[in-house]
């Protein structure tokens, strides 16, 4: 009699232990009864009938990812490359992800290998390098759509690498350096021709300046000159007018007057002017320096000696006439 409490005893521990499910948080239980979907338990304590109700699936509603083996693809241009993938995705309804495809992991893998080559097939091989982003977001707008009727969501793919034959990667680096050494050569070249242009440019402008520093200096050399000129027109006009207020207050007869004059005009003529400006009353005085020369050419020919007061008394004869 023991006995029998005993293993009823157990038996309901059994049942108590088989109907009480703790759902652990982000998964959820999919639930049979009597093999049909009951419902899908969420995080927390969940009690079922045993031997009636049953677990059919435990789905994790956490992102997911998916590294889809790499494949290879064959481009517009013919070319064979390899392409990896990884596929982001996350179950949104679990009941479909369980009823409505055998595996879900296994649907968005081909899917994903598929639709790859359906993309990348309509490419060059230049073009499958410099748009990721476009062969990116077309895959996941195409599985995004083709998963959303098995409760799944397809957040992101992304291409991880993408291989070329080795004959046609040797190409490309090749190709890469010429394009590297053809920039390198443009630049260098516009470098040179830059600095050629800097150096024209001061060449210019120092000549110019060199133009403009000489007029400059002409300029004041000329009004240098010219200065010294009038000064020393200026001073011989003052000495000219200083000897005839002299000879004035002494009151002197013509012939006096003629001399004095003539003596200021020859110290006038000693100047670095070329050009002597006369006064009026000194040109009576120049009639009569055509007598003078006579006077001394007959001097030398006669080759006489005389005295100082001699030579002076012919000048004042000479000037009477």
């Amino acid at each position: 009699m023991k006995l029998f409490f005993l293993l009823i005893f157990v038996l309901l521990i059994i049942l108590l232990i088989k109907s009480i499910k703790v759902v652990k948080q982000s998964e959820v239980y999919i639930i049979e009864r009597l093999g049909k979907f009951h419902k899908a338990a969420d995080a927390g304590l969940t009690i079922i009938i045993p031997f009636i109700d049953t677990v059919r699936s435990v789905v994790s509603l956490k992102q997911q990812t998916m590294d889809v083996q790499p494949q290879e693809v064959i481009t517009s241009d013919n070319v064979t490359i390899t392409i990896d993938t990884v596929v982001f995705y996350k179950v949104i309804d679990p009941a479909k992800a369980v009823y409505e495809i055998q595996s879900l992991k296994k649907g968005i893998e081909y899917l994903s290998i598929t639709t790859i080559r359906d993309i990348v097939g309509k490419m060059e091989l230049d073009e499958t390098f410099s748009s990721r982003d476009s062969i990116n977001e077309k895959l996941k707008n195409i599985l995004d759509e083709a998963t959303f009727q098995w409760g799944c969501r397809i957040d992101r793919v992304e291409i991880k690498d993408i291989t070329p034959p080795p004959d046609i990667k040797d190409a490309m680096e090749k190709q890469m350096n010429a394009e590297r050494n053809k920039r390198a050569l443009i630049l260098q070249a516009e470098g040179e021709r830059q600095s050629a242009i800097t150096l024209a440019e001061g060449r210019k402008e120092a000549a110019i300046l060199d133009a403009e520093a000489d007029r400059e200096a002409k300029i004041r050399r000329a009004t240098g000159e010219a200065d010294a000129i009038k000064q020393v027109a200026a001073a011989k006009a003052k000495e000219i007018q200083m000897v005839y207020d002299a000879i004035k207050e002494s009151n002197p007869d013509d012939t006096l007057v003629q001399l004095k004059s003539l003596e200021a005009l020859q110290e006038v003529a000693k100047g670095d002017a070329n050009k002597i400006f006369i006064p009026f009353e000194a040109t009576s005085a120049l009639g009569s320096l055509g007598a003078i020369k006579d006077v001394m050419n007959d001097d030398k020919k006669r080759k006489k000696k005389k005295s100082p007061e001699d030579e002076a008394r012919e000048i004042v004869e000479n000037l009477n006439q």
